[in-house]
Parts: structure tokens; C-alpha cells; sequence
């Protein structure tokens, strides 16, 4: 699937057979989670929108087979999130109860601590796989939650638009997000060029990524994309916390550990804009949109929760997390 979807995205004729092969695909696969071949495909069409590989055609971006294997491939992906993921129950659609829902709903999280393991007992190899496998979203960090911003109005369009300021430097070319993660993998050893680990990391690495990416180019999962970063947010200052310090004790340097030092204090303040002024506004402005907004909040902490589980899993059992080891 992946490899005829790669091969039309650059360029080669088209292919009637896509979108059989899609469904024979979705129909035949045990877990689309777990399922390279299909994560690949979707992480390829999606790139396709992002313009993040050069490879890919601009030309072919709205071809209509490919949209329609997208779509495919998208609804036995969601079908399989919304059986997977436990729905929280539903709050009263104000500011004020969906902020304290998620903030429940984050704290309550039981997921595995990668953060704490990468403090305490990580070794150098270890990290320079959990930069791989960070390296598909936070290259692009930000982009899938900005599909959102021309889907949105008054109170949570303008609360979007403040924490992805930050995100994108806040005016500052050097302090975008994703290139202060750049300069970290450089300062890691490592190749910052976007892609260069996809044939290294699991399905569920992608799938963690195509999480986002479906929930924000689809207008109709707009409330999907508002919840996962809502929680996304809410997760984040504490565990960078923790990866700063653990790469400090492994002896890399300030280069390293700026992009999570940077986060600590920025995304302590992003939480409560997500959670009151983005998720709670947009919920009490939309009532009908608070079952996906707490959908898209549970999603990103059961998916985030099994790619940390994976890594975990891998490292205490003294093997890999990658397919196939050779950068690190």
C-alpha cells in the first residue's frame, strides 16, 4: 500500500488499483495501529499536505484517487481509535467544567513515564532513539494543530492563535519550536532533516502523528484536533522537566537541552490557555463539538501512552525501539 502510494505522490502515472488496494488493505490488516505498511501510506499522504517532503508532487496533493484512498485508509484508522481510546464522560459545555474535565483527565493519566526513565536511567543509545522517534512530529511541531485556526471564530481562534505564536517563535526565526529541536539533534549527532528516521521508527510512532494529522485536516474533526492539543499542553511542561535533566545527566549540552528548557515555563502557561480560553470557550461557543473535543483529548494521551509504552517495553527488555537500528 505504502509503496504505490509513494510511487504515484512523486510523479508516476496514475494508478487505478489505489483504491482497492486500500480497502483490501484495511480489511486484511489485524491492527491499523500497529500496521507500518498502512501507517506509512497515511503518513505519506499527509506529508503530501504539509509540503514537508520535497519528493512529493504539489501537483498531486488534491488528486482525487489518492484523496479517496486517504479517506479509506482515515476511516478504518478512526473507527479504530474511537473503539480503542476510553471516552471520558462529557462535562457541562462551559469554560469552566471542560477546563477542570481535562485537567482531570490529564492528571489521571496512568501512562508510562518515559520522561522519568529518560532522567533516571537512559543511556546515550536511548536517547538518540528518542530523538528519532520524536523527530516525525516535532520537526513539523505545531503544523497539525494550525489546520485549526481558519475553522475556528472569536474566543478560541484567538487562543489558538496565542499559544501557536509561541510555537512559532513568537516573531523569532531562531526560536521556532521545531528548529530549536533541529539544532538539538544536531548538537545530538543526529540528521535534522525532516524524515530522515520514518524508516526507522514503529507504526505507532506514525501513528501517533497521523493522529494528529487526521484529526487537523478534517474541518469536521475540528473539535478532535482542539481537545488533543488541549491535552497535549497539559502534559508537557513537567515531562520536558524531566528529559532536560536526563540528557544533562547523560552530558550533552545547552544546544541539547534548550528545546526542552524551553518548554518547562512555555507550555505551563499554554495549558491554561488550552484548557480555558481554547477547548472551554470553544465548548460553551459549540456544545454540539464536545464529544470530539474530549474524544481528541483522550486520543492523544492513550496514543502518546502506547508509543511511550513501545520505548519502554524495548529498553527494559535491553533491545531497540527502532526497526531497524543504524543512526543511532
Amino acid at each position: 500500500m505504502s509503496e504505490a502510494v509513494i510511487t504515484r505522490l512523486t510523479g508516476a502515472p496514475d494508478d487505478e488499483r489505489l483504491e482497492a488496494l486500500a480497502q483490501d488493505a484495511v480489511t486484511a490488516t489485524a491492527d491499523i495501529v500497529e500496521d507500518d505498511d498502512l501507517q506509512l501510506a497515511l503518513f505519506a499522504l499527509y506529508a503530501s499536505s504539509y509540503g514537508s517532503l520535497d519528493e512529493l508532487s504539489p501537483e498531486l496533493e488534491w488528486d482525487p484517487r489518492l484523496i479517496a484512498t486517504r479517506r479509506i485508509l482515515e476511516q478504518a484508522f478512526e473507527q479504530r481509535l474511537r473503539a480503542m481510546v476510553p471516552m471520558p464522560d462529557l462535562p457541562e459545555p462551559s469554560v469552566d467544567a471542560v477546563a477542570r474535565a481535562l485537567f482531570a483527565l490529564t492528571e489521571a493519566d496512568s501512562g508510562p513515564s518515559l520522561s522519568r526513565y529518560l532522567a533516571k536511567k537512559a543511556t546515550a543509545e536511548q536517547a538518540h532513539e528518542f530523538f528519532m522517534q520524536r523527530s516525525i512530529y516535532t520537526l513539523r511541531e505545531a503544523d497539525p494543530h494550525s489546520w485549526a485556526i481558519p475553522r475556528l471564530h472569536g474566543r478560541a481562534k484567538a487562543a489558538l492563535v496565542e499559544i501557536q505564536s509561541d510555537e512559532y517563535g513568537g516573531g523569532r526565526a531562531d526560536r521556532v519550536h521545531a528548529t530549536i529541536f533541529a539544532a538539538a539533534m544536531r548538537g545530538a549527532g543526529l540528521d535534522d532533516t525532516y524524515g530522515a528516521y520514518v524508516d526507522d521508527v514503529p507504526a505507532v510512532t506514525l501513528a501517533s502523528h497521523n493522529t494528529m494529522s487526521m484529526f487537523g485536516v478534517n474541518r469536521r474533526l475540528v473539535g478532535a484536533i482542539v481537545g488533543h492539543l488541549a491535552a497535549f499542553e497539559m502534559t508537557s511542561s513537567i515531562p520536558n522537566r524531566f528529559y532536560g535533566d536526563g540528557l544533562r545527566r547523560l552530558g550533552f549540552g545547552e544546544d541539547v537541552t534548550d528545546y526542552f528548557d524551553e518548554h518547562v515555563e512555555a507550555d505551563a502557561v499554554h495549558e491554561q490557555i488550552a484548557g480555558r480560553d481554547l477547548a472551554g470557550a470553544l465548548a460553551e461557543d459549540r456544545p454540539d463539538l464536545l464529544p470530539d473535543i474530549m474524544f481528541g483529548a483522550a486520543a492523544c494521551l492513550a496514543v502518546d501512552g502506547w508509543v511511550g509504552a513501545h520505548m519502554l517495553d524495548a529498553w527494559q527488555a535491553g533491545e531497540s525501539s527502532l526497526r531497524a537500528v543504524g543512526h543511532a
